[in-house]
């Protein structure tokens, strides 16, 4: 009799066991924020090269209202092998253009991504892109955050 008893509470007590692990714990997972906080892109565009296989330009306006100091490390464009940030400065006496280090921004920055300025170049962009498509920007910011913004593509002789 205690073996029926025994096997009878040893079933009872699966069943609770079984019902408790079917039912799954409802957990409340916070959404990753989309973006950099405090980080602003208007008016983003891709200027085609004039001539085939040299690199594209990527312009923006960028703003940050966030306390918290960041740089911005890397830029990325959809449908190219490479991106990078460059800017203009001079060299012995000239005006030359280089690859940037990273930019330093924090509250109220203001930078226009512009021609004579700061500005991307685009590498090896895909050939299926064309004037009136949009592509992607990503920037990667100090602590790895991103922040990804849609541009559209202009033909080269349109306005910058």
């Amino acid at each position: 009799m205690k073996f029926n008893q025994l096997a009878a509470a040893s079933m009872l007590f699966s069943t609770f066991a079984l019902a408790a692990c079917g039912a799954e714990p409802e957990t409340v997972v916070e959404a990753e924020p989309e973006g950099v906080p405090g980080l602003s892109v208007e008016n983003a565009r891709v200027v085609l090269a004039p001539v085939p296989g040299n690199p594209a330009a990527g312009y923006f306006d960028l703003k940050y209202e966030n306390d918290r100091g960041l740089a911005i490390r890397r830029a990325d464009v959809s449908g190219a092998e490479k991106t990078e940030i460059h800017a203009y400065g001079e060299w012995n006496g000239k005006m030359t253009m280089a690859e940037a280090m990273e930019i330093a921004i924090q509250k109220g920055t203001e930078i226009a991504f512009e021609p004579g300025g700061y500005h991307l170049m685009v590498f090896d962009l895909d050939e299926s892109v064309e004037p009136g498509d949009t592509v992607e920007f990503t920037l990667t910011v100090s602590g790895g955050d991103k922040h990804s913004f849609e541009g559209e593509v202009r033909a080269a002789g349109d306005e910058r």
